[in-house]
């Protein structure tokens, strides 16, 4: 399943050979007590922090006006993720998992209460919110590679792909529900109470990992303390091509093809003027496509780079066409299979990177996927927020689609070379047919 840290030679079979892993049905992780409980909170926090988004954004382009100051937000809540993600990493891998999950849901769980007080006492100014996102960020940054790692001591290797893409479905399912119900409660009584219940919501998580028994997880060795981890996880990920190029694939969707609360905000207020209830239906939309992606996922049970490099081309070919929609209906149904290939990208990406690294790396690896993927939103969201109020939310839009489709064709091609394959020209029925295939199998048919 994993190679371990001096294999360097010797590149990790899992994102190839998982057709030859036991097939599992969609939701075989549930059957796992442990796994159970740690879903069941998830659902409920996830939820809440999905209202607490849709709310957030909104309260900053009530306060502000402008889709940068959206993007500021954003950037300020991965800013510490791009700084600091790989030394979260490296404490991931020393610490306890279940520990660090305790300690981190409560402190997102205080963070929500303090900007429900300060939005109900009517105090708040754009700046606290800043200042939010940014301590959320701070937690993020060890919470992210502990809920990724702490996946596999649940379920272990054989349902680790089902369990992440259930993870996925999980949080879409809430995706669903959250912006909704935010703008219910924007529309109806403010943002305050979306705060609150997000707050709140992290009691669920927390009595479930109290409920949890230890002696049911799947036992990990934890790194010693010591100098030189940080390099030795970048040096691991570095002589692994079926780790690295994933990594740098999600890196570019994440920081340029992501950015979706600016966009929908952005064309929410100029391009359809409308309210926060467009807003969280449009978000709901989107949640409706990743949630079938993830559920689509979790029966696939495997992992694919194959299939990871042409998701992410459909996807920044759909945001390209959803950029020009000349109406509200079809850019939000664009929005589903938007939401269904984006879905598709991080899932697959995940479970891959997770399956090919050895289970005493896994910490770092995360962490070093989620910096990319989220990390890089500091660098992007900015840019796209400016984009957006400078040339349009249309301009802003397209170039996320056009960045994504760049990188996914690109790394697509160094797969195939890394990988040792060509491409192959034929017809198929009078029609043109364009597919990869060995390069020995091209020099038999020759």
């Amino acid at each position: 399943m994993s190679t371990g840290p001096g294999a360097d030679s010797a590149p990790a079979p899992a994102a190839h050979d998982s057709a030859a892993r036991p097939k599992t049905s969609m939701f075989s992780s549930l059957k796992i007590r442990n796994y159970r409980l740690f879903f069941t909170g998830q659902v409920v926090s996830n939820t809440g922090t999905w209202m607490q988004r849709t709310a957030q954004d909104w309260l900053v382009l009530t306060l502000t006006g402008s889709a940068s100051a959206v993007g500021i937000t954003i950037a300020l809540q991965f800013l510490p993720m791009m700084l600091f993600g790989l030394y979260g990493g490296v404490l991931v891998d020393r610490l306890p998992k279940r520990g660090i999950l305790f300690f981190t849901q409560s402190a997102m769980g205080l963070t929500g209460l303090a900007l429900a007080v300060l939005t109900l006492t009517g105090s708040v100014e754009v700046w606290h919110v800043y200042l939010t996102a940014f301590v959320l960020g701070l937690v993020t940054v060890v919470d992210n590679p502990a809920r990724q790692a702490f996946v596999s001591e649940m379920v272990g290797p054989d349902r680790l792909a089902n369990a992440v893409s259930l993870n996925s479905a999980n949080f879409q399912s809430a995706r669903l529900v959250g912006p909704a119900v935010s703008g219910i409660l924007i529309t109806a009584v403010g943002t305050g109470f979306a705060f609150l219940l997000n707050g709140l919501s992290f009691l669920a998580p927390l009595v479930g990992l109290l409920l949890m028994r230890p002696a049911e997880l799947h036992k990990v060795e934890r790194a010693p303390r010591g100098k030189g981890q940080l390099k030795e996880g970048l040096k691991y990920v570095a002589g692994r091509p079926e780790l690295i190029w994933p990594i740098v694939l999600v890196g570019f969707i994440g920081t340029f093809g992501f950015n979706f609360p600016i966009w929908l905000s952005a064309f929410v207020h100029d391009v359809y003027p409308s309210g926060p209830g467009t807003y969280g239906l449009l978000n709901t939309l989107m949640a409706v496509g990743s949630l079938a992606g993830a559920l689509l996922a979790a029966r696939r049970g495997t992992s694919r780079l194959r299939l990871l490099v042409i998701a992410a081309i459909a996807f920044g070919a759909l945001e390209i066409v959803a950029a020009v929609a000349p109406t509200l209906w079809i850019f939000a149904a664009l929005l589903v299979p938007i939401g269904m290939f984006g879905l598709t990208v991080n899932v697959t990406a995940n479970s891959s990177v997770q399956m090919a690294t050895d289970p005493a790396m896994r910490g770092r690896v995360m962490a070093l996927f989620m910096m990319v993927f989220t990390g890089g939103t500091p660098l992007g969201a900015p840019l796209v927020g400016w984009i957006s109020d400078t040339y349009g939310a249309r301009t802003g839009f397209a170039a996320g689609g056009i960045v994504s489709l760049l990188a996914a064709a690109t790394i697509g091609l160094i797969l195939a070379r890394v990988g040792g394959l060509r491409m192959s020209f034929g017809w198929n029925h009078g029609h043109p047919r364009v597919h990869f295939v060995p390069r020995e199998r091209l020099a038999t048919a020759a």
